[in-house]
């Protein structure tokens, strides 16, 4: 009887914790409202958000099971990094992501949308989503590709590996007074000024030099990459620095 009933508790107590850990996605608690937290992402819809230059029409970015997902399998849509609406300068942005086996994606801030920038990566930098574990050596050896860091730039501040395929990380994007700083999974792994010459020089050393406008707002919106392998993010929320 004993051990029908330790069981009978395990089951109750591992359930909980699941409706707990499903309960409490893509929400905010009363601290966090309080400190000006706002969500980006309901879990139930894309409100916010559209496709990049294009509007509200069907892609291949949709909702399931509370998670924003790119999903590389839809057809028949308008493929495209996914925008949001609204426009940001000094903020406190935080999300959680997952990707697929040898997947490559990103996060762009201070995007700006418009016919003459083809894409989101044309004017905004670039926190880069990737499956290390299954990338070749070479597309790593310098840094500047691996995942949390300021993507062709700067190399990570701090050594840290994103969690296998498939698993939730933990990022977090700051932005004062054109400062970035980056973390993954709470390590600190980049940092750059974009009004000083160290800047326009990485810019101008790497292929991003290529496009006048990039790194230069310091003012826009955020943007989610679509990629062939698909992503996955929850938990979107940021804090409007005044």
């Amino acid at each position: 009887m004993k051990k029908h009933l330790f069981s009978f508790l395990l089951i109750a107590i591992s359930c909980g914790m699941y409706s707990q850990e499903k309960t409490n996605a893509n929400t905010l608690t009363e601290a966090e409202k309080q400190d000006g937290w706002q969500l980006l992402f309901d879990g139930q819809s894309t409100a916010g958000w559209h496709l990049y230059n294009e509007g509200n029409i069907k892609s291949a970015w949709a909702v399931k099971n509370g998670e924003l997902v790119c999903d590389p399998n839809t057809e028949k849509v308008q493929r495209g990094d996914l925008v949001s609406d609204n426009q940001y300068e000094n903020f406190d942005f935080t999300f959680e992501w997952k990707i697929s086996e040898a997947g490559n994606s990103g996060v762009f801030i201070n995007v700006q949308e418009a016919p003459e920038f083809p894409t989101a990566w044309t004017t905004g930098p670039e926190y880069q989503l990737l499956d290390n574990a299954n990338m070749p050596k070479d597309y790593l050896q310098d840094g500047k590709h691996a995942a949390g860091c300021i993507y062709s730039l700067s190399p990570l501040l701090h050594p840290v590996q994103p969690k296998p395929s498939g698993q939730w990380n933990s990022s977090r994007i700051l932005q004062q007074n054109g400062v970035i700083t980056f973390w993954l999974n709470g390590i600190e792994t980049g940092y750059e000024d974009m009004k000083t010459d160290r800047w326009k020089q990485l810019i101008a050393a790497s292929k991003l030099g290529n496009f006048p406008s990039f790194g230069k707002a310091v003012r826009g919106k955020i943007a989610f990459q679509d990629w062939a392998k698909g992503v996955a993010l929850r938990n979107i929320k940021i804090r409007e620095i005044k």
